[in-house]
Formats: structure tokens, C-alpha cells, sequence
């Protein structure tokens, strides 16, 4: 789809803080901002920080230092603030104490909140617990909770003391908690008793105690409510200024090999990337009440907290699934006067067969989508019976490693159907061919690429460098290879052709196919297997794995066995949706298994060059064992 389909009317552009920002400095057309801020980041960066009134404890001498390669570049060099301060404590300060900052919805209907004044208090006083408990800066302390106010009181708490949090996705099993666990080393883990979804209990805090017997470096765990342990704690502790290159955040995401990568944010490049998405892409300020329908384990969690809290914003979160009632969504909307909504595209997908939505959505105002590529109908849908067409579809992408968006359109231009705008502020995007060469303009799909640097980007993988350049940076020297396939048609809009890798994009979770390959192969029957990602109409991608039996093993009922053990291993969602049994999987000489082959095969595609594969004549066989039974 190419057409426009909402064009801002002049009310909208009056009171859009990225015109703010373009008549403080007299630029006339969003486009002109786009490119001045993509052209000139020691302008762009500053000028963004004034504007939106971010505050820094001791000014910055250097907006960007590249002196260690633009893959190591850091960010506001010399400058100290805090997260915690930007995002709570400023606020509570001052004519906003009073609004409410966090809400919590419960599945049994349930309301709880705090404003940001006593949201402020609670996360000094479980900071001062922390350092109690001998939290230093630097120390990680993971964060595995039901959406609800104590994800904002824990994550500032964090940020408040310089702690590194490790925010962990609320629906894994103990061995997924464990592996993120003795990664990170986390000497504190904060949980809760049991959390509730889809009307069942989940007992997190039993799954956490199972899980910690694997990592010894756990030492103390905090149960919420937390009442008794901060009862005596005053809140008087200052939000330590940290340098701004400090660590906030260790978030894990998985690649397409190995263990999940630890991926390490920063104070003021986070904290300035967010910002700029939450109010110049997403258009967020004080008195919007905003609710993303999300997890802290995915990073579209610690972008609610921090852009939300950032703009002055109520945040509202919600324990348990978003379809659970299906009309649950629409009702919280009208409930809390929603103005703005995120989502996935899988989300409505799977809201679409239940019906037009009958609550009053009138007051939404926005709505933010990420995760995947849209597809016509289920984007149409959206924008017509959510958004009365009156509300942009800000469809942004980016990823838990660039901490923001590379792409988004803006509520200061014309948006067409599925698109994602132009580049991002700040972003220098191009899509290139195999040989680094651009395709901007042509229509023609290639890889997704930065070509500079920016304050958001991860500053490595945790404690593992080299993983970090053979992801981004080795297949075109200089400049981040993302991993997408894009396309930038003759109008400069920017459209996403899924991924150019083999990781696993489940209902709008990234997963590499080692995690569930490993649940898999830990079966005494099984001696390998190859997951790759297969797409479906309403969870846009899901798993088939192809497994390689021990010889002399019976595959009677050996398929649910497996799927249990991946859903016990990782959680529910992540149990493939077929299991298929073959002889041999295809392999390069040095023995790496070919997925790009294995999927292209699943789905009755030429599965492209097969040189390097030493056994390509497997791939009939697994032609015959799609088309046969499961």
C-alpha cells in the first residue's frame, strides 16, 4: 500500500512539540528537520535536550566521542544526571506532585496509583533498601515482575542509585530466569509472589527461587510488596549523579547463534534517545496517559517507563494479557482515557475476528505500533475502527539494541498505510546492496544500515566485545548493519521486508532458534535440531522445528513431549507449532546447519545458493516431511 492515508490538520501541527522544536530554530518542513538532524548531531542532540527540558547534574564538554571507532562511540562526554531524576523526582518537584505518574490494573479489576510525588518517595525508600542490602553502582539487580507500579518503582530505584537493572520477561520458565540470572551476576533479584494471566496464577516467586539455585552470585531476593523491608527507610537519599555513560540497563535479546546476548544501555544515551522518540515521534507530554501494551522484559517495557516518565506522562500498566477478555483493551482505553496506545501488529491481528471494538476510544489521540512489518488489513483495521482515522499509526522500528527507533513517522507529516516515515531524528539510514551500495529511492529491498552513530546505541554486548562487531559492525566496516530487510520508495517512505537473519520473531518477540533448539536437543531422543521461523496470520511468525532423531527412537507422541519441553524451558508462547522429524539437516563443511535452507524449504522456496552445503539432497526430505504429518 502506498497511499496516505492521515494528513496532520493544523491543530494537530500547533501543538506538536517537533514543530516546537523546528520554529525554535527556524526550520520549515519536518523533512528539512529530519536531515539537519541527521547532517549535524553536535546541533541536533542539544538542541533536542533544551527543548524538551531533560536536565543534566553537570553540563557535558563533548556532545560525541568517536576517538575509539564509531562502534565504541560515547556520548555527552563529562556530563552527570540520572534517569530516576529526569523521569520522577523533577516531577515531584514541582506543579505535577499531584498527577498521577503510574497505574495498576489488575486482571480482576483492580485500580491502584500512585502520584508522582509518592511514586517518588516509594523509589528512594526502596533504593535506601537496596544500598542495605550492599548494592554498589554497577551491581545488577534483576527486575522479574507482573506490569504494575512496582516495575516503576524498581527500575528508577535502580537508576536512583546507579545500579545496572536487568529487567527479565515475566513469562519465562526457571530455566530462561536462571541462564539471565548467572549472566548478569545480579546480586539482587525483585520479584512477586504470583502474578495472574489469562485468569490463572503464576507462581514467579517459586520459578525465581528455582531458578537462583543456578546462580550463586543471587544473594538477596525482595518480594513485593516490599512494605516491611522499606518501613523504616526515611527517602531522603539524593539520585546519585552518575557519569552519563554510566550503565542502566542490561536487557537480554537473542541472536541467531549462541546464548542470549546482554545487551548494556547507558544514563544519557538512553535516557536522550528515549526521550526523543516519546516526544518528537510519538508526541508525548505532561497529561497524557499513556499504556503500552508490553513487558520489562521486552524493550518496549523500559521505553514505557522511561519516555512516559520522561514527558511527565501517567503511565498505565496492566497485569496479564491484553486479549484476556478479548475487549479488555478497548475497555482499559475508555476506562483511563488512554490518549495514547502502543501495540503490535500481532496484538490486533488477534483482536481483529472478535469484532469492531464497542467501547468509546475517543480519547485516543496516537497510536504507536513496533515490532514487525504490518500488513494491509490489520493496519487498515487499526487506523479506521480504533483510531476513527483521526489518529496517526506512528509505526516505529528500531530494537532492543538501538534503544529507540531507526525509523518513524512523525505527527508532523503525511503517513502512509504500513509505513514507517522516514528515518528517525538523529538516524542516518540507508538500505544498501549486497556490496554497501545505496537503494534509498528505488524501491529495492537490501539491508537496513547506519551509517553513523548515535546516543542510544548499545555500547556492546555484556562482557562479550567481539559478538558485538560480528553482529553490527564486520559486514560493511564503519557502519551498523541492523539486520532487516527495507525498501525506500520514490516518495522517501520507509517500508521493513522482515529479517535478513534467522532469528525468531514470535508474536512480536525476538528469540534465536539456539534457545529453543537447545529445550529440544536436551531430549534424550533427539541429537539436533534447526528451528526457523514460519509466518502465520495472526502471530506473525511462529516455529517449526526439524529434529534429527537417535537412532532407533519411536516419534510416537514424541512431538507434544518436545513442544512441553520448550514451553517449560521458555515459556508457553515460545512452544513451535510443528515438530518434524528428519534424517539430517543441511550443513556447510564446517558443520554449521544451513537454516536459511531449512526454512526457505518449509515454505516451498528456492532456498537460494547451496554451495557451501555439503549435503544438500536433505532438503527433499524435508519437503516430503511438511507435506506429510506432524
Amino acid at each position: 500500500m502506498t497511499e496516505v492515508v492521515w494528513t496532520p490538520s493544523d491543530d494537530v501541527l500547533e501543538r506538536a512539540n517537533v514543530v516546537r522544536l523546528m520554529r525554535r530554530h527556524g526550520i520549515a518542513g519536518y523533512r528539512e528537520l529530519v536531515q539537519r538532524s541527521i547532517d549535524d548531531p553536535e546541533w541536533f542532540w542539544p538542541a533536542a535536550i533544551e527543548d524538551m527540558g531533560l536536565e543534566f547534574f553537570e553540563p557535558w564538554e563533548r556532545v560525541m566521542d568517536t576517538s575509539r571507532g564509531p562502534e565504541w562511540a560515547t556520548w555527552f562526554t563529562g556530563g552527570k544526571l540520572n534517569i530516576a531524576w529526569n523521569c520522577v523526582h523533577r516531577w515531584a518537584a514541582g506543579p505535577l506532585a499531584g498527577a498521577e505518574a503510574a497505574v495498576g490494573l489488575g486482571e480482576d479489576g483492580s485500580r491502584r496509583s500512585l502520584t508522582f510525588a509518592e511514586l517518588s518517595h516509594e523509589v528512594v525508600k526502596l533504593a535506601e533498601a537496596l544500598l542495605r542490602l550492599g548494592v554498589e553502582p554497577g551491581d545488577r539487580v534483576a527486575i522479574y515482575l507482573p506490569m504494575s507500579p512496582e516495575v516503576a518503582v524498581a527500575s528508577h530505584a535502580c537508576a536512583h542509585i546507579g545500579a545496572v537493572q536487568v529487567p527479565i520477561f515475566s513469562g519465562f520458565a526457571a530455566p530462561a530466569v536462571s541462564q539471565r540470572l548467572q549472566d548478569s551476576e545480579a546480586k539482587v533479584a525483585i520479584t512477586a509472589t504470583v502474578s495472574s494471566r489469562r485468569g490463572r496464577e503464576m507462581p514467579m516467586l517459586a520459578i525465581l527461587e528455582e531458578a537462583r539455585h543456578e546462580a550463586p552470585a543471587l544473594e538477596h531476593v525482595i518480594v513485593a510488596p516490599w512494605d516491611a523491608l522499606t518501613a523504616d527507610c526515611p527517602g531522603l537519599t539524593e539520585a546519585l549523579a552518575v557519569d552519563s555513560e554510566h550503565p542502566y540497563l542490561l536487557t537480554y535479546t537473542s541472536g541467531t547463534t549462541g546464548k542470549p546476548k546482554g545487551v548494556v544501555h547507558v544514563h544519557g544515551g538512553f535516557l536522550v534517545s528515549i526521550a526523543r522518540e516519546a516526544s518528537y515521534q510519538a508526541d508525548a507530554r505532561p497529561g497524557d496517559v499513556i499504556h503500552f501494551a508490553t513487558d520489562m522484559g521486552w524493550i518496549m517495557g523500559p521505553w514505557t517507563v522511561v519516555g512516559g516518565g520522561a514527558m511527565g506522562a501517567t503511565i498505565i500498566f496492566a497485569e496479564g494479557a491484553p486479549d484476556w477478555p478479548h475487549d479488555r483493551l478497548w475497555r482499559l482505553i475508555e476506562q483511563e482515557e488512554v490518549t495514547i496506545l502502543g501495540c503490535s501488529p500481532t496484538l490486533i491481528r488477534a483482536l481483529i475476528p472478535h469484532g469492531d471494538p464497542e467501547a468509546d476510544l475517543s480519547s485516543l489521540r496516537l497510536v504507536l505500533t513496533t515490532g514487525e512489518p504490518w500488513n494491509p488489513d490489520p493496519y487498515m483495521w487499526l487506523h479506521e475502527r480504533v483510531g476513527g482515522r483521526r489518529c496517526p499509526i506512528i509505526n516505529a522500528s528500531g530494537g532492543t539494541e538501538i534503544g529507540a527507533c531507526f525509523l518513524s513517522p512523525s505527527v508532523a507529516m503525511p503517513i502512509k498505510a504500513c509505513s514507517l516515515g522516514f528515518a528517525a531524528l538523529g538516524m542516518a539510514m540507508d538500505v544498501v546492496d549486497d556490496d554497501g551500495r545505496s537503494l534509498a529511492g528505488t524501491g529495492e529491498v537490501g539491508e537496513l544500515v547506519c551509517r553513523k552513530p548515535f546516543p542510544g546505541m548499545t555500547r556492546g554486548f555484556w562482557r562479550d566485545p567481539a559478538r558485538f562487531l560480528d553482529t553490527y559492525w564486520r559486514r560493511f566496516p564503519g557502519i551498523w548493519t541492523h539486520g532487516d530487510w527495507a525498501s525506500v520508495d520514490a516518495d522517501g517512505y520507509w517500508f521493513l521486508h522482515g529479517r535478513s537473519d534467522d532469528t525468531l520473531n514470535i508474536a512480536g518477540k525476538r528469540i534465536g532458534p539456539a534457545e529453543i533448539e537447545s529445550a529440544v536437543v536436551a531430549h534424550p531422543a533427539v541429537s539436533e535440531a534447526a528451528a526457523v521461523g514460519i509466518p502465520h496470520e495472526v502471530k506473525g511468525e511462529v516455529a517449526w522445528v526439524f529434529c534429527v532423531l537417535v537412532p532407533g527412537t519411536s516419534t510416537d507422541g514424541l512431538g507434544d513431549e518436545l513442544r512441553a519441553l520448550v514451553a517449560a524451558d521458555l515459556g508457553k508462547a515460545f512452544a513451535p507449532e510443528r515438530v518434524l522429524f528428519v534424517s539430517a539437516l543441511p550443513k556447510t563443511r564446517s558443520a554449521k546447519i544451513v537454516r536459511r535452507a531449512v526454512r526457505a524449504t518449509a515454505l516451498g522456496k528456492d532456498p537460494g545458493d547451496m554451495s557451501s552445503v555439503e549435503n544438500p539432497e536433505v532438503l527433499e526430505e524435508i519437503t516430503v516431511s511438511v507435506s506429510g504429518s506432524t
